[in-house]
C-alpha cells in the first residue's frame, strides 16, 4: 500500500487557508458585535468626499466627527425582523456597532462640512482650505 506523504509547509498553509475562511464565513455572519459598512473616498481639488453604506441605519444612530486629520463615522447597525423560529441558510449581512476612521491628508474645513443620509447612503463632503490647526468639530446629519 502505497504511502502519502503531505509537506508540512503545504498542510500549514492550507489549515490557514481554512480558518481564515472560517473567520470570513463568522465575520459575515451578522453576529451582533461589531460590523464595517463599506466606504469610497473620493477626492477632487475642492473637497474629500467619503460615501458609506448604511441601510437600516437613521441619522440618530450616527455620530460624525473630525479631529486631528481624522474624520470618524460611527453608529449601530440594527438587525431587521426578528426570526426566532426560523432556520437560516444563509446570512451575509452585518450588524452591530461600527466605527469607520479615515485620514484626510491636507487641510480641509470641517466646519463647513455636509452629511446627508438618503437611502442607506451617508455621504459627507468635506471642503478643502488653506493649511489651518483645528479642534474636534462635530458634522450635523440631515436626512433627506
Amino acid at each position: 500500500m502505497p504511502r502519502i506523504y503531505f509537506e508540512r509547509r503545504e498542510m500549514t498553509d492550507d489549515i490557514r487557508r481554512i480558518f481564515d475562511l472560517l473567520e470570513e464565513e463568522a465575520r459575515a455572519a451578522g453576529s451582533p458585535g461589531e460590523c464595517m459598512p463599506p466606504a469610497d473616498i473620493v477626492e477632487s481639488p475642492g473637497a474629500v468626499e467619503i460615501i458609506m453604506d448604511v441601510p437600516g441605519v437613521t441619522a440618530d444612530q450616527l455620530t460624525i466627527a473630525f479631529s486631528r486629520g481624522t474624520l470618524l463615522v460611527s453608529g449601530v447597525k440594527q438587525p431587521g425582523a426578528c426570526h426566532s423560529e426560523a432556520t437560516f441558510h444563509l446570512v451575509e449581512r452585518a450588524f452591530g456597532r461600527f466605527t469607520r476612521a479615515f485620514r484626510i491628508a491636507g487641510a480641509v474645513d470641517a466646519g463647513a462640512a455636509r452629511a446627508t443620509l438618503s437611502a442607506g447612503e451617508l455621504r459627507i463632503v468635506v471642503p478643502r482650505i488653506a493649511e489651518r490647526r483645528g479642534r474636534e468639530i462635530r458634522i450635523a446629519i440631515e436626512s433627506v
